[in-house]
Order: structure tokens, then C-alpha cells, then sequence
């Protein structure tokens, strides 16, 4: 990253000259003859003048990319002269009037962002055309020729014309008019004007209603934030709106501002709100915003300020981030972003209580837990805690932190009496981190902090007040490395450190019953007893090798096996959390990448799991794991396949080579389908319990078993029977086609399914002794739910059409197969992986790739081409990442067990994927 002491943003005053820009004005002027063309010379003259000033700014920023706020004001300085410009020259040579009356004088202010004097590259020029009466239509006329110029110069003008009266009375009524002429600003015409409107509008207006606009203020924070996601730590944030974005500073701005009528925020200091180290912090937060938003509006061109992930790769580039110590330069830019965010948020959280304590915002109401701690009937005030504001102080500054376990103290008091932590005390904890490392191996700062994190009430709280001060990466400082951690890549929503404490809010919320009709499994499994300890230790470590070159697991287990015996836990607990950390995506990635009705799945995963507790202590960290990804990550898709391999597991490691056996359950599923057949004849049934193989059975249940025998019997030639069966509490439609078996069927129905748009999740393919195929897809939509059945006639239509030949896939969906523009930086290597050990019966082939429309309909086609039969597919989306598990067998019913032959369908697989070779090498 550029070093910002070496950032110097060079820009000659005289850029935006006036008199330069005036003297060429007059000349394109001399030249025209009638007034479309001077308008037309005085808009050439502008667009040169804009163009040429603002390439300077743009060159300038490029050589001192940190010095966003110097570039905001130089937009704004050229915005002023081109403006000026532009109303001199219409009342020069557009609509003059050398003796003006009383009634048409005019003042133009610059309001809002323009009014502040800090514009963006593409911001909006925010004008009050200031009248003494009812307008003109002289005045009309100038006004308007005006802004016909600025809008051929191709500026985004928001405008208003009102009397300073009109200016008072629709402020006293719309609290962001009031806000708008906060930030105004004299740039022409009459002075007088203004002036009465400064004197006015502080008199009539502003004065002795300060709570009223800090509350509405306050309000409207809270609504934007939720409307922006509601977290500082979304991964694509809004830099002007979201939580701990510039607004947030603004807002404090506007604050001081209508409370003080100051015009620098450095006033906070000399008000005692911030310290001179906390002012540095708010610069230095303001400075990379703005740093971000300008680079953000030059990348993109336009006005913008949503920094997704396309933006996000080319403005890190441009403000110096590059690639070191296993982090890309763009996750490095990002945790820079959300490091200044969470600084913007503690620094709002000073100045609110700054204006509590002034009476200017209501103070905080008393819980009745605080009410128990700190009661009435006797002084039961915590040793060196006081309250102050309806806040958790410390008494003395000096005595508390002559103990630096104290500062642990505080957060654990906190969560215990349900109260707010006083700004004062956070200041302190956060200015005194140092001291922690003093009492990283005190045993009664470990045992304070195992009980903040398996406290009976909710951790989440503590852990993020932790957080935000800096006092959790301090104390464990494995820790401070993911804090603000950004994963770049479309599947997590939250920072890694946001995501790691989201997860234990998860495990509390189940752990306390709040999540029974969610995750009832998770809950029940819970419910009967876990090594707590264990559970939570492992779930905040599990993600602590994030951001290294190694594998995150294999690294976090190391630093976990450092870590546990610091917090005092015993070498059994030690061992346990260790491995808890080192396999914390076993079981997600065994359930969502392979066959579970696979018996020698279910039996390599148990022999790693070993034993019971393991696994069901594996299975609460999968489920938060997941659930902490995202808001729309955990589904019943997901649900079902861990439910299903918990059970086989337990059966496996319950009874051992006792287990049902392939043929025991082979024998139980064609009992139960004889005895659901019993409508047919005894013939029929025969036939149909003779005409399958043993995957056939394993693979499938009962209910589709029943769909697969009478459509097979209604099967003529040629034609296609198919069955479409919503299965709620998988989150998918199961789609069974059954028809004559020919080579390529799979591919087809593959590619048939990308052309409506149905996400396919799971995938079974059989045949019979006697020459049928059975094709089962579990498909979503692009929302993740069961497909919806207005849509199936014409999937029925789609499938028809290709099996017949009458719609080639792979060409209808090459308009489809596109990356769209926000997901082309994320890159995803391609790996294709053989394994015969996994299955009893088959090879094994596992494709890691880029995700992309028409990818599973490219891969079927290719093994087909090189004989390769597919029993089963299992599809793993996780972002922009797809990995796809097929089941096959060579064409004489074998594993793939040669080299040459590997090599083959790894070069037949790979070109498929190259077909589009955007996102992947």
C-alpha cells in the first residue's frame, strides 16, 4: 500500500483560474454573432475548461492516491468557478440587466455536499437560488439559461428558488431541507442575501431546537443503516451509506455544526468530545473514505457508491494495495476499509454520549438487571464500577488499570448486569491494550474471558464490544490477525472475524432453544449435553488461520494447540478443540461434495470422527459454520444431507460391522417397494424388482422408487415419462425422467435444465437390465427454493425439444453462459481429482472450478465423450465456486484405475471447462 506520509497531492492553485477562464470566455464570445451561438461558445468554453481541470485532479489524486479529501475540495473549487462562470456569463451576454431592481436581486448558494465544499468526482451540484421576493421573469430567464448550460456541461444539478421566508418555513417542516441549508454556502450574487438568511435562519430556526434535530438525526442513522444491511462488515458496502460510512461522519458533522454553528470539526476537541489521538482516528477515517469514493467515481466513470466486487479489485489497485503474505491486495484494501468503519462507529458512540451528557439525547433507560446489581436496598456496586449516564464507568482510572485483568472485568460486569459500557471506560480499555499482554497467561484473566464466552447470556455482546475496542485481538492476538479480514469471494457475507462471532451468537441461540424450529436437530443434539467448553472454544478458533498461505485448517489447529492451554484448558479439552478446528469442514464438505447413500462414505467419514461425541460436537460447529456465512446461506437442502450423514454416522459407530449391509438393504428396499406396488401384477412387480442394480436401490428412497416403476411401464419408444415432486423440507423439486437409454441422455437433461434456469443441487443416473434410463434431479431456483411448478410446462416443453434434437443446448445457452461484470475478478483454479478409494464401486472424479451457467451440461457431455458412465452427481455451489462429484464407471462397468485413461478424461474435462475461461486458470 502507498505509504500516506509519502502521499502529497499537487495541484496549482491557480488550476481553476477565474480570470483565465473569464479571459477565454470573452474571446470564444468576440467571435459569435447572436445568442445561440455565444450560448454554444460558452459551453465549449466550459466543457474544455471542465475537461482539462478535472484530468489534472484525476493525475493528481494518481500521484497521491490516499489524499482523497484535497481532491474533494479541488472538485469542489472547479465546481465553484465553473458555476460562477456560467451565471456571469449568462447575465453578461444571455439576459442582461445592468440596473437590477430591488425585486431581482439574486444570491446562489451552494448547499448539501457542494455547500461543504467536499465533492466526489461525479457528485451532484446542489443550488439555492436565493430570491428577496416572488421570482421574476427576469430572474426565471437567468436561472434557466443557467441550468440548461450546467446540464449540457453534463452535471447532475439538483436546484431550488425560494425566498429566505420559503427557505424558513419548509425547513421547520423537512427536517432534511433543514439539513441542506445547514451546509450552504455564498458562491454569487448578492451577498446581502445570504447574509439575512445566515442571521435569519440561526435566529428563527436552528435556535433552542438542537435535541429535536439530533433526534431526528439520530433516526434517520438508524433507518439507514438498516436499509444498508444493517452491519458495518457486508463485504460490497456502500461507502457514502452504510454503517460506518462517510455519512456517519457527516452526520456528526451536522450535529456540531447546528449545536455550535462551527465550521471545523477539529472544535470537537477544544469541546472535549474527542481526544487529540481519537481526532487523528476521525481524519485519518475520513481521509481513506474519502480516498475510496473518489477513486470508486474515477473507476467507474459515473456516480457510485457501492463498492462492489469488481470496484473493489480496481480501486485497491489504484490506491497502492498489493499482493503479500497470502492475502490479496484487494483483501488487504478491505480490511483497511472495515478497520476505518469500525472506527467511525466508536467514534459516534463517544460523541453520543458526549450529547447525553449535555442533556442534548436521551439517556439510556435502566435494565432490571443493572437494578439488581446496582441496588437500591444496599451498595452492591462491583469494586472500582460506577454508574454515569446510565452507564458502566470505571471509579479510577488510575487504581483500575494497576490490575490489566480489570479491563477484561469490565466487559465481563457488562454483559452480567445487561448494561451499555460508558465511552469513558471503552476509551480507556482501547487506549490501554498494551497491558494486556501482561496478563495473556493470568489465570484470572482467562477465566473471565471463558466466562464472557460460555456465560449463560449471550456472548455475542461481550465478544463484539471486545471487538470493536481492540481488547479481543489484544488478549488473544491469533486473533487480532483475522480482525476486519475480508474474504474475497461471493460466499461469505461478513468479514472473518464478524463471521467467527455471528457463528457463536448462532451456537448460544440454539444452545438457549431459541432456534428449535429452525434447527431442530442442532437443537436436540445440544439439549443433550456437550463439552460447552470445548464447543465454543473450537467454534472461535475454528477460523483462525484465515489470511496465511497454508491451508487455514491445518495452520489453525496449530495456533489452536498454542492457544487452549493459555486459556487454561486441559490436554484432553486441548486435544479435542485442536481436532474440532483442524476437521471443522469435514462434514460439510462430506455431505454437500459425496454420496452419502454411498455405504463407504458414511464408513471413511466415521472411522475419521471416531467417536460419538466427536460427532455430534462436529455437527453443532457445521451447522453454525454455515449458518454464520450469510443470511441466505443455510437451507433444508443443506439440513437434510447433514441429518441424513449425523444418522448414518451414529448407526455406523453404534453398531459397527453390525450395520445393515449392502445387500440387507437392497433386500429392505425392494420389500418396501413390492408392498407399495400392491395395484400391479405379480408379473409387473417381478419385473421390476429384477430389472434394477444395487445402486439403484441404496441410492433412492421408496417414494421415487414407486414414481420410477410406473412410469416405466407407461415408457413407448421414443418418448420421455417424467415426474416432478416439490420436496419442502429438502428446499428442491425432484425431477425423475425415465426413457428409452441412449449415449449423451444425462448431458441433454443436464443442459435442458440450464435453459430454464434450474439450479441443479443432486443428481442420480441408473440403468436397467433391459435398456431404460432413470435420470433424478434435485433442482432450485436462482433463490434457492423448489423449483416453481408455473414453470415446469415449459421444462417439460424444454426437455422434449432437446432429447429430440429440436434445441441443441450447448448453442441455445451460449447468450446465457456469460459472467456478469461484479463476479469477473474472482478467480477460482481449476482442479479435477481422481479417487478410487472413496467407493466400493466407483471412480470418484471431482471437478473444483468457476460456477458458470451450462457448467454441469459441458462436464456430463465430456466424460460422455470419452465413455465415461455417471451414476450419480453431486453439485457444491459456494459462491462463485462450483464443485462437482461424479460417480462413473468405465463402459465395461469398471473404475477408472489407468493413467492413460485419467489422462484422458482430465484433458476432456478440462477443455469443457475452458470453454469459457473467464474466473479460472
Amino acid at each position: 500500500m502507498t505509504d500516506p506520509s509519502a502521499s502529497r497531492f499537487v495541484l496549482d492553485d491557480g488550476a481553476a483560474s477565474r480570470n483565465a477562464l473569464q479571459h477565454a470566455l470573452e474571446q470564444a464570445v468576440a467571435e459569435c454573432d447572436g445568442a445561440d451561438a455565444i450560448r454554444q461558445a460558452i459551453i465549449k468554453t466550459l466543457v474544455a475548461e471542465q475537461e482539462a481541470r478535472r484530468a489534472e485532479i484525476a493525475a493528481a489524486l494518481a500521484e497521491a492516491p490516499l489524499c482523497g479529501p484535497q481532491a474533494a475540495r479541488a472538485y469542489s473549487r472547479l465546481t465553484d468557478v465553473i458555476v460562477s462562470a456560467a451565471l456571469d456569463s449568462a447575465l453578461r451576454w444571455l439576459h442582461p440587466r445592468p440596473n437590477p431592481t430591488e425585486g431581482e436581486r439574486i444570491a446562489v448558494l451552494a448547499v448539501g455536499g457542494f455547500g461543504r465544499a467536499e465533492m466526489a468526482p461525479f457528485s451532484d451540484v446542489d443550488l439555492l437560488f436565493l430570491t428577496p421576493y416572488k421570482q421574476t421573469a427576469w430572474g426565471e430567464s437567468l436561472i434557466e439559461a443557467v441550468l440548461y448550460i450546467l446540464w449540457d456541461l453534463r452535471l447532475k444539478v439538483g436546484q431550488s428558488v425560494r425566498t429566505v421566508d420559503q427557505c424558513l418555513r419548509l425547513g421547520r417542516d423537512d427536517m432534511t431541507i433543514r439539513t441542506t441549508l445547514l451546509e450552504r454556502r455564498h458562491i454569487w450574487g448578492d451577498s446581502d442575501l445570504s447574509a439575512e438568511l445566515d442571521q435569519r435562519i440561526w435566529n428563527d430556526l436552528f435556535r433552542d431546537t438542537g435535541p429535536e434535530f439530533v433526534e431526528a438525526k439520530l433516526a434517520e442513522r438508524e433507518a439507514r443503516h438498516e436499509r444498508n444491511g444493517g452491519t458495518r462488515y457486508l463485504v460490497e458496502p456502500n461507502v457514502k451509506e452504510s454503517k460506518g460510512g462517510l455519512r456517519d461522519l457527516q452526520t456528526l458533522f451536522w450535529i456540531e455544526k447546528y449545536l455550535y454553528d462551527v465550521e471545523d470539526p477539529k472544535v470537537l476537541v477544544e469541546k472535549g468530545v474527542f481526544t487529540e489521538d481519537e481526532f487523528a482516528i476521525f481524519s485519518a477515517a475520513e481521509s481513506f473514505l474519502w480516498s475510496v469514493r473518489c477513486h470508486l467515481h474515477l473507476t467507474a466513470n459515473r456516480a457510485t457508491e457501492h463498492l462492489s466486487f469488481d470496484m473493489q479489485v480496481e480501486v485497491a489497485a489504484a490506491m497502492g494495495f498489493v499482493d503479500a503474505d497470502g492475502q490479496r491486495g484487494v483483501e488487504r484494501f478491505m480490511q483497511v476499509y472495515f478497520l476505518h468503519a469500525r472506527s467511525v462507529g466508536e467514534l459516534s458512540r463517544i460523541f453520543l454520549v458526549s450529547l447525553e451528557a449535555k442533556h442534548i439525547k436521551a439517556k439510556p433507560g435502566f435494565g432490571q438487571a443493572i437494578r439488581n446489581i446496582f441496588g437500591r436496598e444496599r451498595d452492591r456496586t462491583p469494586e472500582g464500577f460506577v454508574l454515569a449516564d446510565g452507564r458502566l464507568n470505571v471509579e479510577d482510572e488510575e487504581k483500575f488499570l494497576s490490575d490489566p485483568v480489570n479491563l477484561l472485568r469490565l466487559f465481563q460486569i457488562g454483559l452480567e448486569a445487561e448494561t451499555l459500557i460508558h465511552p469513558a471506560a471503552l476509551r480507556m480499555a482501547t487506549a490501554n491494550l498494551d497491558l494486556l499482554e501482561q496478563v495473556r497467561e493470568d489465570d484470572r484473566a482467562n477465566r473471565i474471558f471463558l466466562d464472557i464466552l460460555l456465560g449463560n447470556t449471550n456472548p455475542e455482546r461481550g465478544l463484539r464490544r471486545m471487538n470493536e475496542t481492540g481488547v479481543l485481538g489484544a488478549f488473544i492476538p491469533e486473533f487480532g490477525r483475522i480482525v476486519a479480514m475480508m474474504q474475497f469471494n461471493m460466499y461469505h457475507s461478513y468479514t472473518v472475524d464478524e463471521h467467527t462471532i455471528t457463528c457463536i451468537s448462532v451456537m448460544s441461540r440454539i444452545e438457549r432453544g431459541k432456534l428449535v424450529d429452525e434447527l431442530p436437530y442442532a437443537t436436540e443434539v445440544m439439549a443433550k449435553g456437550l463439552n460447552r467448553r470445548v464447543l465454543y472454544v473450537a467454534m472461535l478458533l475454528h477460523d483462525i488461520g484465515k489470511g496465511r498461505p497454508e491451508d487455514h485448517s491445518i495452520i489453525g489447529a496449530e495456533l489452536a494447540a498454542e492457544i487452549c492451554p493459555r486459556l487454561g484448558l486441559n490436554e484432553a479439552d486441548t486435544d479435542l478443540v485442536v481436532w474440532l478446528v483442524r476437521h471443522h469442514l469435514l462434514m460439510s464438505d462430506t455431505a454437500q461434495k459425496r454420496d452419502i447413500s454411498d455405504p463407504r462414505t458414511v464408513s471413511d467419514f466415521a472411522k475419521i470422527v471416531g467417536s460419538q461425541e466427536r460427532l455430534k460436537l462436529l455437527l453443532v460447529l457445521t451447522v453454525c459454520d454455515i449458518r454464520g456465512v450469510g443470511p441466505n446461506t443455510w437451507n433444508n437442502w443443506k439440513a437434510v444431507l447433514l441429518r441424513q450423514l449425523f444418522s448414518a454416522t451414529q448407526d455406523y459407530l453404534t453398531d459397527g460391522i453390525d450395520s445393515p449391509t449392502r445387500h440387507q438393504r437392497e433386500e429392505e428396499a425392494k420389500e418396501a417397494l413390492s408392498a407399495a406396488l400392491s395395484d400391479m401384477s405379480a408379473e409387473a412387480r417381478a419385473a421390476e424388482l429384477d430389472r434394477h442394480y444395487t445402486p439403484y436401490w441404496l441410492g433412492l428412497q421408496t417414494e421415487s422408487h414407486v414414481g420410477v416403476a410406473r412410469m416405466i411401464a407407461n415408457v413407448k419408444d421414443d418418448a420421455i415419462e417424467s415426474e416432478f415432486v416439490e420436496e419442502p423440507s429438502r428446499d428442491a423439486t425432484r425431477v425423475t425422467f425415465v426413457n428409452a437409454d441412449h449415449p449423451g441422455v444425462f448431458a441433454r437433461l443436464a443442459g435442458a435444465l440450464a435453459l430454464v434456469g434450474a439450479n441443479v443441487v443432486d443428481a442420480r443416473t441408473y440403468t436397467t437390465s433391459d435398456g431404460y434410463a432413470i435420470s433424478v434431479f434435485w433442482i432450485q431456483d436462482i433463490e434457492g427454493s423448489p423449483y416453481e411448478s408455473a414453470r415446469l410446462q415449459r421444462l417439460r416443453a424444454t426437455v422434449t425439444k432437446t432429447l429430440m434434437g429440436e434445441v441443441v443446448a450447448r448453442t441455445a445457452l451460449d447468450p446465457k453462459d456469460k459472467i456478469k461484470r461484479r463476479e469477473r475478478e474472482f478467480i477460482v483454479p481449476t482442479n479435477i481429482s481422481f479417487d478410487n478409494a472413496g467407493s466400493d464401486l466407483f471412480t470418484i472424479i471431482e471437478v473444483d472450478t468457476r460456477d458458470r451457467p451450462g457448467l454441469l451440461h459441458d462436464l456430463t457431455r465430456a466424460l460422455a465423450s470419452v465413455n465415461v458412465n455417471i451414476f450419480s452427481a453431486i453439485i457444491a455451489t459456494y459462491g462463485e465456486q462450483a464443485v462437482d462429484t461424479f460417480y462413473v464407471k468405465d463402459l465395461f462397468g469398471m473404475k477408472l484405475n489407468s493413467p492413460n485413461k485419467q489422462r484422458q478424461i482430465e484433458n476432456a474435462v478440462h477443455a469443457a471447462v475452458m470453454r469459457r475461461p473467464e474466473g479460472t486458470r
